[in-house]
């Protein structure tokens, strides 16, 4: 199986490391109820190191007692990070629609592989990371366990 290569501007230390150490807010796109998906363990480790999650699923009410989102579009407010669970082919659309809603960032996590959706976000002025799991880089920068 060959792997894609990532340009390295997606996967900027500098960058990681002041998203991490600076954002207070981050919009799980694709977050699942289901305890065993990995949006599931991400969101409930950001929340639980202090960071405000806000859930987008539409077909979630609630997440943990907090209210679900739709689309980005219908958060309250622009999310610091935008995070991304969805498959690659959505991730362009989550791009558009991250630019629109006024993030700070875009965040394809472990897998979601969409030059495209980076491009979308670079250009529309939001920092970019991708296939680079937000967690465990908390974890590493922060150092919260």
């Amino acid at each position: 199986m060959q792997r894609t290569t990532i340009d390295p501007r997606w996967q900027d230390i500098d960058v990681i490391e002041r998203l991490v150490r600076e954002s207070r807010t981050v919009a799980v796109v694709g977050l699942s109820a289901d305890p065993r998906r990995p949006s599931h363990g991400v969101a409930g480790y950001l929340r639980a190191s202090g960071l405000v999650v806000l859930p987008v699923n539409p077909r979630l009410d609630t997440w943990h007692g907090l209210t679900a989102y739709p689309s980005l579009a219908a958060l309250p407010g622009p999310p610091d990070i935008v995070d991304v669970f969805r498959r690659p082919e959505f991730a362009p659309d989550v791009a558009e629609q991250a630019v629109a809603a006024g993030a700070g960032a875009l965040w394809l996590q472990l897998g979601v592989l969409s030059e495209r959706a980076a491009r979308i976000a670079a250009e529309g002025g939001l920092d970019v990371v991708m296939d680079r799991c937000l967690a465990v880089e908390h974890r590493e920068v922060v150092g919260w366990s």
